[in-house]
Parts: structure tokens; C-alpha cells; sequence
């Protein structure tokens, strides 16, 4: 057993899958020698040379733009943009040409391809470099939607994600690159669209992602601890595909659901997924959806401000358990 943190297992989990695979290739700006911006690919360029691990200009089409041909000719890229804020450099090649190439070749053309990128704020980085944008890549069809929340779901659904024969945005939450965890094994799978139930609990449910399922599972300890409210919390893990069996399991049980995300509240995935539960759960629904978010302006890059910005341990706290309290 050993520990290992968030950013050891994305580099972990790169190797293993070009180890078994020779068609896997890695390629972005600084991931060769210099390990990458976040130190998350450190070892790669030592142990695959230069032919399978490339550095590339600093130019996010240059990037997508090669991977996408890579993929059109059978190999299988993992391709890094930096800051997951550089998507909006890219997007056209995201949206309109990886995402849609399966569709309009009539499934002649699939794009094995993953696009891994450092998500999120908690850094201090400022309005353009802290954006959470998985609801960006949600709303557009043909990419599926990853974003793990620990190292184990690190290696897993990478595992997965590249081992899947369409393009998945894969988001690396920065905040989480210094987490440590027991590792046990590191030859596993988590297949894509299947959540994780991190706490158990009968009196109501979150539904999380990334960092706020690290940030609801702590809430959900000291609710039970100090205020004797048992909540469950569920990881998605994956929001394309979403795993809504877990989420109407946990409607049915308790009735009383939050969605705890670090996306802007206007258009959040939070809000897709309660029209889906009062779409298809109302009857058993005990109280409305409540939404904890992040408001709906740029993020700030002054400590105290960004603090009180994205949704605190201490917020899903106080929410719950005043909410809780008037049922």
C-alpha cells in the first residue's frame, strides 16, 4: 500500500496506459521535459522519449488540431490544455470538429481521443485562469464529460477515458493535485458513467463533482457529527454519461436533494440535473431542489474574495443544516 497524490496519478495512469498501448501518445505545451505546469506529467518524457511524448507550440489549436489528426489516423492521443479557461482558444476544433467527426462520416471516422486540462479554482489564479467550464462541454453532443475527485478516480476513468472510442474532456480540478490517498492496486477501471456513493445517509442527498464532492463529503462528516443530520453524497464522477440510476435511487430514498457545484449557477449542471429529477422523480420529492454554486460573475483573485466565491465546506454546512431544520 502507498500513498499517492492526485497529480502522481494522473502521471501514474498516462504510463500505464502507454505501456499497454503503443498507439497511445501524449502531447501539450511543456508536458515533455519540464513535466508540466502542474509537475502532473513528470517521468513521462524520461520513460516514452520524444516520439511519443511531444511538446508542442503554444498555441491550443496547434494542439488540438494534431491530436485530432492522430486520432483520424489510429492512434490514440491524450492532449493537454493547460488551463481549462484555454478551451474557449480551442473551442471550434472541440465543438464543431472533434465532437461531430463520429456523426458526419456516418461512424466511418471515431476519434479515440482525450483532452485532459487543469480545472477550477482555489489556486488564486484570477477570472482567466479559476473558471470551472465542465458545463461547457456538457451542453455539446458527441464528448463525454469526466472529472475526477481523488487519486483513485484518477487512474480509473483515464483508464477508461482512453480506452473509449470518443473524445472525452478529461478535467483535473488544480486544487486537488496535492490530495493524497492510499493506493492499494493501480490496474483498475472505473467505467465512465458510473457514480461514486462517498457518505451514506437517510435524510437528504448531495449530488457533487470534483472538488465540491471532496467539499460535501467533509460537510457531510461534521453534519452528522454535530448536528445529527445523515446525509448521502454522491460523486458523479462523469457528467456525460451521468449516472442517473444512482441519483434516482437516492431521490426515492430520502426526497430532499442538493446539487453542490463550482460552475457559474446560470446554465450549471446542477440545474440540468434537477430538471431531469423533477422531470422524472417529482412525485417524490419532499421539498424543491436546492442549488449551492458559484454566483454567476468572474472569479476573483484576491484570497478573501475567491474564498467566498466558490461553495465552502462551511456554506454546504450552513445550508443543509438550516434547510434541514425547517422540514
Amino acid at each position: 500500500m502507498a500513498q499517492l497524490t492526485y497529480r502522481e496519478a494522473v502521471s501514474l495512469s498516462i504510463a500505464q496506459c502507454m505501456r499497454k498501448d503503443e498507439k497511445v501518445v501524449f502531447l501539450g505545451e511543456d508536458v515533455a521535459a519540464a513535466g508540466g505546469v502542474f509537475k502532473a506529467t513528470v517521468g513521462l518524457f524520461d520513460e516514452f522519449g520524444a516520439n511519443r511524448v511531444k511538446d508542442t507550440p503554444i498555441s491550443e489549436q496547434a494542439i488540438l488540431g494534431a491530436a485530432m489528426g492522430a486520432a483520424m489516423a489510429g492512434l490514440k492521443p491524450i492532449a493537454e490544455i493547460m488551463f481549462s479557461d484555454f478551451l474557449a482558444v480551442c473551442w471550434d476544433l472541440i465543438a464543431n470538429e472533434i465532437a461531430k467527426t463520429r456523426y458526419m462520416s456516418d461512424g466511418q471516422i471515431s476519434l479515440p481521443l482525450v483532452v485532459r486540462t487543469g480545472n477550477g479554482a482555489g489556486s488564486k489564479f484570477g477570472a482567466q485562469h479559476s473558471q470551472s467550464l465542465e458545463n461547457w462541454s456538457m451542453a455539446v453532443p458527441g464528448l463525454k464529460v469526466v472529472a475526477p475527485s481523488n487519486p483513485k478516480d484518477v487512474i480509473g476513468l483515464m483508464t477508461s477515458a482512453v480506452a473509449d472510442p470518443d473524445p472525452v474532456i478529461f478535467y483535473e480540478h488544480k486544487s486537488l493535485y496535492p490530495m493524497k490517498e492510499e493506493v492499494i492496486d493501480t490496474n483498475f477501471t472505473i467505467p465512465l458513467g458510473e457514480a461514486n456513493l462517498l457518505h451514506k445517509g437517510n435524510d437528504a442527498c448531495i449530488i457533487s463533482l470534483g472538488l465540491m464532492a471532496q467539499r460535501s463529503l467533509e460537510a457531510a462528516i461534521v453534519l452528522k457529527e454535530k448536528h445529527n443530520i445523515s446525509v448521502t453524497v454522491i460523486d458523479l464522477r462523469c457528467l456525460v454519461p451521468l449516472d442517473l440510476q444512482s441519483i434516482k435511487r437516492e431521490v426515492k430514498k430520502s426526497g430532499i436533494i442538493f446539487t453542490v457545484e463550482e460552475n457559474p449557477r446560470l446554465c450549471g449542471w446542477g440545474a440540468e440535473i434537477s430538471s431531469i429529477i423533477v422531470e422524472q422523480c417529482f412525485d417524490q420529492l419532499k421539498t424543491p431542489i436546492i442549488r449551492i454554486t458559484t454566483p454567476h460573475i468572474p472569479i476573483p483573485s484576491a484570497d478573501i474574495l475567491e474564498n467566498n466565491t466558490i461553495p465552502s465546506t462551511e456554506l454546504i454546512i450552513e445550508t443543509l443544516a438550516n434547510k434541514l431544520k425547517k422540514i
